[in-house]
């Protein structure tokens, strides 16, 4: 059996991107200009992708949440998989990463499905109370502040919205009782939330590909 190195996963994460989602122009390009704005590489790997993609079309979801739009890679593919008059709802806490996430969703054809919040969530989330419930959230933006997302998740979406949690692994680091640091701390504290909050019923696992150690958690909210 082959040991688990970074250069074994990432060659089998290759060819599982290359097998199951393939090339995508549009993607590719979105990505591209990201790193030309000097943005950090952070977005969420292909495969990972494809899967935000599956279940919004697996659950049906119509209005879709995300917390974290960075240059905007992650949004395409939710906006791909929702019908064309359903609404994907995006929070960017920086002008200048809307600009390019912008620009982004608008190549791709998906624009007039998805709205740009500016500014901070844990203060953007409060305004959307009120409004239709949210079928899909994902969360993948400062660690540190999980528990208001989660919280918000819920209150903003109904029995049956499903919840994903990005870098929940933190390269292992989330499995360390004496960390210190505040990303892993808030990732730690947001899984024992989805642990005894009745509200959610949920899962994690860890993963290894292009973007190294790490995973998701799923919940579902009950």
């Amino acid at each position: 059996m082959s040991e688990p190195t970074a250069a074994a996963w990432q060659r089998v994460d290759r060819y599982l991107a290359d097998t199951l989602v393939g090339h995508d122009d549009t993607l590719e390009q979105a990505v591209a200009d990201q790193n030309a704005a000097g943005m950090p590489a952070i977005e969420i790997a292909p495969v990972n992708g494809k899967l935000l993609h599956l279940l919004a079309r697996m659950t049906g979801a119509r209005r879709v949440l995300e917390v974290g739009t960075l240059g905007a890679y992650s949004t395409i593919w939710l906006a791909r998989g929702i019908p064309a008059d359903g609404r994907v709802v995006t929070i960017e806490a920086e002008p200048a990463n809307a600009a390019v996430a912008r620009a982004n969703l608008d190549r791709a054809g998906v624009g007039e499905r998805v709205d740009i919040l500016l500014g901070r969530a844990a203060e953007v989330l409060p305004t959307l109370e009120g409004q239709e419930p949210f079928d899909l959230v994902f969360i993948d933006a400062d660690k540190e502040s999980n528990t208001i997302y989660l919280d918000w998740a819920a209150r903003l979406g109904r029995p049956g919205t499903v919840v994903v949690v990005d870098n929940i692994g933190r390269d292992g680091r989330v499995a360390d009782r004496d960390t210190t640091d505040p990303q892993v701390i808030g990732v730690r504290q947001g899984l024992e939330m989805l642990a005894d909050d009745p509200r959610f019923d949920a899962t994690a696992i860890q993963t290894l590909d292009a973007k190294g150690w790490d995973g998701i958690a799923i919940a579902l909210v009950v």
